[in-house]
């Protein structure tokens, strides 16, 4: 199920492109390791098409359909070297989803800062199985829509310093701030 994105309209989806060219010209996009050598080629294109007119739940079929995505992985062993391990057959939709939301967030804090306002607030936009305690915290909190541009701008692939969007799987998103 894809996450339900309350302000995914036209001008938030030209946002999330420019972003995303922003951050193919500083070299700075996200590739998954657990894409494979053509998933990485293809991920730019996919994630462009997908800004356009689709969601996240289309990138996670397009991974899947097109065995974007490695069957198994390197790991560190807790006592040194490496395992082989299994990649979980949810990979695509976890990569996709992540990805999907964090230029969302990106694409609508620009519409947000562009209108002139600065706060958005958090939502869950997907229902979890298990929620986790901090993500349950974060619901309804609003934050600075500047904050949050920049942080995920230096954050990609990684937690981001304001805790969103909360980690894989959270569910959590954003929106405007309706007045």
């Amino acid at each position: 199920m894809a996450i339900i994105y309350k302000n995914l309209e036209a001008s938030v989806r030209k946002n999330m492109l420019s972003e995303l060219e922003r951050d193919i010209h500083e070299r700075c996009l996200y590739i998954s390791p657990r894409l494979t050598d053509d998933g990485a080629k293809q991920w730019p294109q996919i994630l462009s098409e997908a800004f356009k007119q689709h969601d996240d739940q289309w990138v996670a079929q397009e991974l899947r359909s097109k065995n974007l995505i490695n069957s198994e992985e390197q790991r560190r062993k807790p006592k040194g070297g490496f395992t082989t391990a299994k990649i979980p057959v949810t990979a695509p939709e976890t990569l996709a989803e992540g990805e999907f939301n964090r230029f969302y967030i990106r694409g609508l804090c620009v519409d947000v800062i562009n209108s002139g306002d600065d706060l958005i607030e958090v939502y869950r936009g997907k229902e979890v199985s298990n929620p986790r305690s901090e993500s349950e915290a974060m619901i309804g909190k609003q934050v600075s829509a500047k904050d949050l541009l920049n942080d995920l701008r230096v954050s990609t692939g990684v937690d981001t310093a304001l805790g969103l969007p909360s980690g894989p799987n959270s569910g959590l998103t954003i929106c405007r701030i309706n007045k």
